[in-house]
Parts: C-alpha cells; structure tokens; sequence
C-alpha cells in the first residue's frame, strides 16, 4: 500500500477544498478566520488551500466570499472578504505570476451575483470600517470593467444612494465616486448640472461631518479630472462651502476630520491651483489664521502652511499667483519667524558629540526652516528680500537670542531662492550676519557661522572675490572659541563652504592664519571638532593647490598619525575623513612632494580593506574617494594597487537598492522618523521606500570607477570586462541621478581605454574587433538611455557622451547605428519643443510676472545647453562620415529649420549656424546645394548684435568661400559689405568682439585667395593687409599668416602694390608674428618668414631696406634684427 502515500497530499488537499466550497459554509468561515492568524503554521497552511481554491474553483469561491460579505454575522469575517475580493480582482498581484485579475475568467452569471452581492453590501453594511474597505472593493471593480460599461447598474446606484436619506449610504456613494473619478470622469461631462447639484447638497451646513469629507474628496477628485477650464469653472460655488467643511470642523473640534480636509485642499492647490484664484484672498487668508491659531494642533497648522506653500510652489499651472497677494507674504513670513523661535537651550546641544545633533530643535522648528527653504525657491528674491529686510531687524535688535538665532537661520534658508537679489545687496547682508559673531550666545554665534557658511554655497563666489577680507578672519577668530566646541567646529566647516568658491590667489593670503589654528583644532580632545578641521584642511589644500606645499611637512604628520591610531568604533568618522584630507593635501601638492608618504598611506588603507569592516562604517566611502584621488595623484603609478582597489570597488558599484514596497494608501507606513536614511517616492498607488546610504555608496562607486578609466586610460583595461556590464545597466538606474550620471561620463572612457590598449599594443592580444565589440555594446545602451530619461541635464550628458563614443570609434559605427542615434536627436528636438511650448503657455497666465519671466529663462536655457549638444554629435557625424551623412541629414533638417526663426535666442542661432558651418566644412562640394537656403542667412547674421552669432557667421562665410567654388559667386559682394561692417566696426577689437572680427578678416582672406576675378582686388587685398596681424583666435591666426607668406612667396601683385609699396606693411605684419613665437603662426611658417625676410634684405637695395626698418616700431625692428643677424 505504501506507494498511495505519494499521492495523498494531493488527494488530501483536493478533499479539503471540496470540503472548503462545499454546502456546510462553516469550513469556508473556518478558513477565513485561519487567514487572520497570528499562527504561521496555521496561516501559511490557510493560504496554500485559499490559493488552490482560487486556481481550481474561481466562480465557487467569488460566490462564497460574496455570501460571507453579505450574510456573516461576524465583522471581521465580513472584513476580511471585502479584501480578499478586492485583491483576487485587482489587476497586478503583490506576486508576479498573477499580474492578470481573475474576473474575466468568471462565468456571466457568477459576475453578476458578485456586482448585485457588492452593491446590496453597501447598502446593508452598518460598519463603518468595512464600509471603507468594501467601496474599495466596489471601485476595484469598476475600474476594471466601466471602460467596456460593463457595469449598468453602477451609477445609478450611486446617484440612488448618494440622494437617500442615510448618512453611510451618501458617504459609501461619494467615496466610491472619488476613487473613480479618474476612470469615468469624462463620461460625466453630460450630466455636470446633476452632479454640481449632489455635491453642492452634500457638502452644505448640518450635513454628517463624513458625508461632508467624502464629497470634499470626490469633488476635488472629479474636479482635477475634467479637461476643459469652462467646465471647472461651473464648479467654482462649492470653494466657499468646501473651505466651511474645514472651518466647521475646526470650531467642533474635530481636528482630525479637518485635517483630512486640509489634505484634500492641500492636493487640489498642487494640481488645479487656478480652480482657487478668484477667492484666493479668501482662502489664503483663512488658511493663515489657521496657522496663527494658538489653540489649534500643530499638525494641523503645518497642513494649513503646506497648502499655502503648495500653492506658491504651483508655478507650473498658476504662476505668480501668490505674488499677487503682497499682504499676505508677510503675514506668512513672520508666522515662519515664530516657528523658529521654538528652540531651547538643550544642555545636550553644547556636549554634543556629532555634529548634527539637534537637540532643543522642535518638529516646529524645523518645519518652519523647510518652509522658508520652499518658499523663498518659490517665490524668489524680488519678493521675500523686501520683507526680510523689514521683519529681521526687530528680530537682531531684540533682547532673546532665540530671536537672534532666528533671524540668522532665516537668512539661512533663504539664500538659494534669493541669490540674484541678495547678491546685490551683500554688503548689507555680509555685515548683518557678521556682526553676529560677537552674540553673547554661543547658539546664536553658531547660527551666525552657520549663515555665512551657507551664503557661501549660495552667493560664491561673489561673496568670496568682495568680502574675504572680512569673513575669513572672523571664522579665524571664531575657531578660538575654546569654551565652545560647537562654535569652533562650525567655524572649520565654514571655512570648507568659503574656501570651496575660492581661487588659490585669494586663499594665499590668509593661508598661514587658518592653516596654523587648523592645526591647533586637530589636536583638540572633542572629535567633532577634530573632523571640522580635518574637512576644512581638505578643502582649503583643495583650493589652494600648489600654495599648500609650504604647510605640507608641518601638517602630514599629523594627518598620518590619525589615520594610525583612529581605530576604534566611535573614531571611525575621524578616520574616514583623515583619508579624505591626505588624499586632497597630496593632490593639491602633487607627487613628487607626496611619493613618499603616499606609500606609507596606501599600506594603510590595504590593510584597512582586508579586514572586516562593518556594513554602516563610513569608512568604506571615504576609502573609494581616497583611493581614486591618489591614483590621479600618482597616475601610471598607481596601476600595482588597482588589484587591491578593485574587487571592493566593483562590489559596491553592483550594490543593489535596498527597497521595500508598500500600497500608497496602506497603514504599513514606512516610517521615516525612526530612520533618516530611507527616502520615499510615491509611484501610481505604490509607495516606495529606498535606503539612501546603500545609493550613495553606489553613486561613489560608480563615480571612481568613471575616475580610474579617465586617468589610467589604456592601464584600465584589464578592468573593462568587468566594468563595462556593471555600468551599461545602470544607463537606466531611476533611483538615483548620480548613479546615471556617473555611468555616462564612463562610457566614452571604457571606449577610450579600449582603443588605446588595443593601438599601443596593451591589450592582452586583442585587436580593434574587441573595440567593435565594445562599441556594439555600448553605444545603442546609451542611445536606448537617453530615449528613456526623464532629466533634462541627463540627457545633454547622454548626447555629449555619445559624440564622444563617435569620435573615439567613428569609423567602427554601422549604418544602423547610426540612423538610430539620428532618430534620437529627433526625439529629443522633439520633445524639447514640446517644454519650450508649455512653457510659452504660462506666459499667458493672468499672473505671470518679471519674476516668473526670469524663473523661465533659467529653464530654457536648459534646453539650449541641450541643443548645443545635439548640435555637437551632428558636427562629429558629420567630420567622421563625411558627404554619405548627408541623406540623414536632411532627414532631421526639417527639426532644425524653426532654429533659424527670428523669434530664437542667440544662443539657438549660433549652434543653427554651427550646424550648417560644419556641413559646408566636412561635405565640401556636396554641401553646395544647402547655399541656397543658408547663406542668405548666414550672411544677414554676420551683423547681429550678439557676437558669438557674427563670429559663427563670419567663420561660415570663409568657409563657404574657401569650398563653395561657382555657387559662392553670386553671394561674394553682400559678403564683403557684410566682412566690412564687422571689420570696421570700432569696438571690433574689444575682447568680445576680437574673435569675430579675426573671422571675418580670415574670411575676407579667402574671398581674396579663391574668387579674386570677382572683387577689385587692388583695393580689397590691401584691405586685408592692412588689418594683419591678427592676435585673438590662435587657430585662424595660424592659417591667415600661412596664406600671407604664400602670398609673398608667389610675389603676389596686388599684395606687394605698386613699386612694392606694401612691403613695409608685409615686414612689420612678419615681424609681429615672429615676435609673439609660435603662437601666431606654426613653426613651418615661421622658417618661411625668415627665408622670405633674408631674401629681401639681399634683392632689395640696401637704401628700400633700410626705409622699411626705419617706418617700424623699436620692438619690431628688434625682432627682425634678432632674426635677420642670426
């Protein structure tokens, strides 16, 4: 008998889903009860029967878990069935494998007593929690099957149910409504007048509070969903009863429920703000006095602030609405102020061990700092500045520090919002926050250091180049603040701020100050702030670069002997940030003062890399950066240790995002407070939690490896097998900016590597198939990337990327390949236009304003420094392919031509222009037939009033001289005219216009070269002569002074003159040009000068030549006779 045993499970399990579904409904409520568990055991066993029943026997189960919805006289039991409903109809299980819903595979009639058992439900059930979750379960499935209308009975049921007289029944209809809203809303259109009339009844005075928030939510839902203006705006009546839901609710006392109000409002000012701007003065008011309510919760004050900020920050749909309302904004702001105050002076605060302890800091406290933070982003300088400037002085002259505190953190906050404007009044601003340096206060002292450090960032390096004088000395003085130590840290760190925005020559100076009480503070007891002056040494060597040798031998010791014995768990920051320091000391002063200490260094961090460090040791980061920075320190030196440095290096770069997933509305928050380091991203009804640590030690790594193949080039390529499969997927790793943008920047240097390895015979016996090979990879991975990304900034590094994968690999690229990138730069023109367009919608707005205008300048130059690029990849297709480019070309012509309209910025002008230089320079005669369309462009846009356009102009009009032969011809006299205007214009040699006036001289050169029967020569190339020696634009130097000395050297008639008349000019232009050495002319023309010069001086009688020296300037004679003697 024994072999049956094997089947039994089976037969066992078939036995007990018959017994389950079968007619004694207590297994069934059996079952569900064993769902709940808190057993394992006994739930995993409930769900393994519940699945089987679900795959075998779908109608009978739908059809039990219906009765027990409807008929259990058990509440959780009915509960449990509404959720299990609604997760057997959802479309995509938790699991995988079922990403299909089990509806359609119901029969008819089981899908008709599922849709009649769930609507008596609603009416039946008393609970109000289960009621919830069934009108979940309801909008589930209607979702599911409204689109194909498979659902008659629906609406009508909602309309029956949301008129009756029951408070749950209006409740349950307005929450289903709400939840569908985004599914039938546009099917509604036709009965507006109904609906307007339920929602107006619903939300009215003496309506069940419930009743009131459920139709505050489907109004707000069924609002956001309609397309057209007009008809939100038949909808504008219910604002003043939807904010009377909230304010009654506040004078009940029912916070909760108004902080469910305040949520729904606080969604519609993100996505429908204009539905709010005829009572805006209303509404902004009431939700200001909310804020200001001493009784009221401080959740819900901070709910009413968000909404009011949320509606600043809606720039997108309503701009420069908020601006419109002056009174307010102060109102606004010293409610913030207030917020700040709410600071004590937490003894725990001043024995601090880390730097960012905070106690004393309120939840207030800071939200008020994150307010201002988004405010001033949002509203900009032109409008806080003004009130700052008129709340903040009672603030520093009050009594309080906290006073004094909250000013300084204000100024704080808003420096990035207002940079432009603050940066106009920085004496006003230095002086305010420098004064309070000397608080009786140490809080206020710190708040101080901790303004400038942050105007630092925010207003460098104006801030630098104008005030040094006045803020490095006081941070100096501030790091005397022995009594402090928290005052002394944050003045280290500031100098890290203030020295980053700094160029050596202003930091040299002070140099020998800082650096000597660095020192002091490095050998303080309290860490915090022996790492304060560790971070700031590491910057101030950083941005000192070779100034700091002179400190090197008295500071490394020190640094050397940390590292050494900072090797206990609560030292470990010290360490990671002593490595940090050397690394950039022995950068700053480079190898050779470095070599021998960095040996010692690097035994250091080997032995620190193979023992076993813990997971959350910061150490592992810093040891990367370090790592990295030594090698380009020490470059092809460096290559014995990459054995070491790479298999961790590799292992955190392949670190995959440490994730948990929850429904967007379940209670299983993930809880942020508990741990800082988890970042949420709410996506559709997902949310997801992301542990930041393990992205930035991703993002690091990624970075350094980017750095080791930028340094090492063909040393790195025994690595890039391994590489290049960690970074090419990471092209698309939407979790973290950092990491895309390190793998972008590491694919031309993977390519690079490669091809050098394989041409300076490195490569371990591979030849250029291998470099195909790579090519074949990574290319189409970028072109597929950039399709996808969704930042703009990206995707102007995708396309730089990607020229510079073509010019390393051109000739490899097939023709495929290249029409895909083509198609991509079309999408990106493409979609690019489409921004530029909904951004011109907003400036239509009733509200935009002068600082809106600037707000959306900022955002299309974006999209320039995009097109710049696209402009880039064309002009390197075009020098690698040539003339058989072209087809593609023209295929994307039709995307460029709106960049020549007259309504383009400069910018865009100059890259149009760019583009069609570079197909006249690289497909010469096949180029001809684009003169016709072009060039009268080209040459109405050599007088244009920006200078970079005329030198792209110019540059284009030589061009087209030089390669246009017979089709140049009939354009030769308006180019001239158009040459002359910039050559004789009187700022032309000003420095911003040299570069476009040495053009167009070069250019009038080749009309002069190459159509000389159609000008009058005797007049023209004296012309150019006499504007010779060009000295702006090294490279069109070299090749003008070249055609000179041809010139001369075929005794050309025109250019000598008559009776060589112009051979003064012509030796006096020569000399110039030898005078400057080679960076006017190449080393071949310069010998030619010289032969051409001893020619003369021994066919010319002695009397010319001597005629000619004397009308010379004495540096030029100088030259000639240095030259002319030797």
């Amino acid at each position: 008998m024994a072999s049956s045993d094997n089947l039994r499970p089976n037969e066992l399990q078939f036995a007990q889903v018959a017994a389950v579904l079968g007619p004694d409904n207590s297994q069934f409520e059996t079952l569900i009860s064993h769902l709940m568990s808190a057993a394992n055991e006994q739930r995993s066993q409930a769900e393994t029967l519940f699945n089987l029943c679900k795959q075998q026997h779908p109608d009978t189960l739908i059809l039990k878990l219906s009765q027990l919805l409807h008929s259990s006289p058990h509440a959780e039991a009915r509960a449990m069935s509404a959720v299990l409903l609604r997760r057997i109809l959802t479309l995509a299980g938790d699991d995988e494998s079922q990403s299909e819903t089990l509806y359609p595979s119901l029969s008819p009639a089981t899908q008709l007593t599922l849709k009649s058992t769930l609507l008596e439900s609603v009416s039946r059930e008393s609970s109000k929690s289960i009621s919830k979750k069934l009108c979940d379960t309801v909008s589930e499935l209607a979702s599911l099957v409204l689109p194909e209308n498979g659902w008659p009975e629906l609406l009508p049921f909602m309309f029956q149910c949301v008129t009756s007289g029951n408070p749950r029944h209006r409740e349950s209809a307005l929450l289903i409504f709400a939840q569908l809203a985004q599914y039938i809303g546009e099917t509604l259109v036709p009965h507006l007048e109904t609906l307007h009339a339920v929602f107006l009844g619903c939300l009215g005075t003496g309506i069940d509070a419930d009743v009131r928030i459920a139709a505050l939510n489907a109004s707000i839902n069924f609002i956001q969903c309609l397309e057209k203006a007009s008809d939100r705006d038949k909808f504008h009546d219910l604002l003043p009863l939807m904010m009377q839901t909230l304010t009654e609710a506040l004078n009940s006392g029912e916070e909760s429920t108004a902080q469910d109000a305040l949520e729904l409002l606080i969604e519609l000012a993100g996505t429908e703000p204009r539905f709010l701007r005829k009572q805006i003065t209303e509404v902004v008011g009431a939700m200001l006095q909310i804020a200001e309510a001493e009784t009221l919760e401080e959740g819900t004050k901070h709910l009413a602030l968000e909404f009011v900020i949320t509606l600043a920050e809606a720039r997108e749909r309503a701009p420069g609405m908020i601006r419109k309302l002056p009174q307010f904004i102060k109102r606004l702001f010293e409610i913030l102020m207030k917020m700040l105050l709410d600071v004590e002076d937490d003894p725990a605060w001043h024995n601090a061990e880390v730097e960012h302890e905070d106690a004393g800091e309120s939840s207030n406290y800071s939200a008020g700092q994150e307010y201002l933070d988004r405010l001033s982003i949002s509203l900009g300088g032109n409008t806080i500045v003004p009130v700052v400037s008129e709340v903040l002085p009672a603030y520093l002259a009050a009594p309080e520090w906290q006073k004094h505190h909250a000013a300084l953190i204000a100024i704080a906050q808003i420096a990035e919002g207002c940079s432009k404007v603050m940066t106009k009044n920085l004496e006003q601003v230095v002086s305010m926050v420098l004064n309070s340096f000397h608080d009786p206060h140490p809080r206020a002292r710190w708040a101080a250091i901790n303004a400038i450090g942050q105007l630092s960032t925010d207003l460098g390096p104006d801030l630098q180049n104008k005030y040094h004088h006045l803020v490095l000395p006081a941070l100096a003085s501030a790091m005397d603040d022995f009594h402090n130590p928290r005052v002394q840290a944050h003045a280290a760190s500031a100098v890290l701020n203030f020295s980053e925005n700094c160029t050596p020559e202003l930091l040299k100076p002070y140099l020998d100050g800082i650096v000597g009480k660095l020192l002091v503070l490095l050998q303080n007891a309290k860490q915090m702030v022996q790492e304060g002056a560790l971070t700031a040494l590491a910057s101030v060597a950083d941005s000192s670069q070779e100034h700091f040798q002179k400190y090197y031998d008295a500071v490394m010791p020190y640094l050397k002997a940390i590292l050494v014995n900072a090797n206990d768990k609560t030292n470990r920051m010290l360490r990671a940030k002593s490595m940090e320091c050397i690394s950039l000391v022995g950068m700053a002063v480079g190898k050779d003062k470095f070599k021998d200490d960095a040996k010692q260094v690097m035994d250091v961090l080997m032995s620190l890399q193979g023992s076993q460090l813990e997971t959350d040791d910061p150490t592992i980061s810093y040891m990367l950066q370090a790592w990295a920075r030594l090698c380009k320190c020490l470059g092809q030196d460096f290559l014995p240790y990459m054995n070491v440095v790479m298999p961790p290096l590799l292992h955190s770069a392949q670190l995959k995002p440490d994730v948990t997933i929850t429904s967007a509305d379940s209670d299983a928050d993930i809880d942020e407070s508990d741990d800082e380091s988890i970042e949420t991203i709410t996506l559709g009804d997902k949310r997801i939690g992301i542990k930041t640590s393990v992205l930035e030690e991703k993002a690091t790594a990624c970075n350094m490896l980017c750095c080791y193949a930028d340094e090492l080039k063909e040393g790195f390529f025994p690595w890039i097998d391994q590489v290049a499969p960690t970074l090419v997927p990471l092209l698309k790793f939407y979790f973290h900016e950092e990491v895309r943008k390190a793998a972008v920047s590491a694919m031309p240097e993977l390519l690079r590597s490669a091809k050098l390895a394989v041409e300076k015979g490195q490569a371990q016996g591979r030849n250029e198939s291998y470099v195909k090979q790579l090519s074949d990879y990574i290319i189409p991975a970028l072109v597929d990337a950039l399709h996808k990304e969704p930042e703009t900034e990206i995707c102007a590094n995708m396309l730089e990327a990607i020229k510079e994968c073509v010019q390393i690999c051109g000739s490899l690229l097939d023709e495929s390949q290249v029409r895909s990138i083509v198609e991509e730069l079309k999408q990106v023109i493409t979609a690019s236009t489409a921004r530029r367009n909904e951004r011109a919608e907003r400036v239509k707005a009733e509200d935009f304003d002068a600082e809106e205008g600037e707000m959306l300048k900022e955002e299309n130059e974006q999209e320039e420094e995009l097109f710049d690029q696209v402009g880039d990849c064309l002009g390197t297709l075009l020098k690698t392919f040539k003339a058989p480019f072209l087809p593609f070309f023209d295929e994307i012509l039709p995307y460029l031509m709106p960049m020549w309209g007259k309504d383009r910025t400069a910018e865009e002008k100059r890259i149009a222009i760019c583009i069609f230089d570079d197909v006249a320079e690289h497909c010469r005669d096949a180029a001809v037939k684009y003169y016709g369309t072009f060039l009268p462009f080209v040459l109405e846009a050599c007088n244009d009033t920006s200078t970079d356009v005329r030198q792209a102009a110019v540059y284009g009009v030589g061009i087209c001289a030089e390669y246009g032969g017979g089709a140049f011809r009939p354009f030769v006299s308006e180019a001239l005219s158009r040459l002359d205007a910039v050559i004789r214009r009187p700022d032309a040699l000003h420095p911003d216009n040299v570069m476009a006036y040495d053009n167009a001289v070069s250019a009038l050169g080749k009309i002069c070269q190459f159509h000389r029967d159609s000008i009058n020569a005797a007049q023209i190339v004296p012309a150019w002569l006499n504007c010779l020696p060009i000295k702006g634009d090294l490279i069109e130097a070299k090749v003008v002074h070249d055609q000179l000395c041809s010139m001369v050297e075929r005794s050309d008639g025109e250019l000598l003159g008559l009776n060589h008349q112009y051979l003064p000019k012509i030796v006096a232009v020569f000399a110039d040009v030898l005078s400057a050495g080679k960076d006017l002319a190449s080393e071949e023309t310069v010998t030619r000068m010289i032969n051409l010069l001893r020619q003369l001086q021994q066919t010319l009688p002695p009397s010319a030549m001597a005629s000619t020296l004397s009308s010379l300037q004495p540096q030029q004679q100088l030259a000639l006779q240095s030259v002319l003697s030797s």
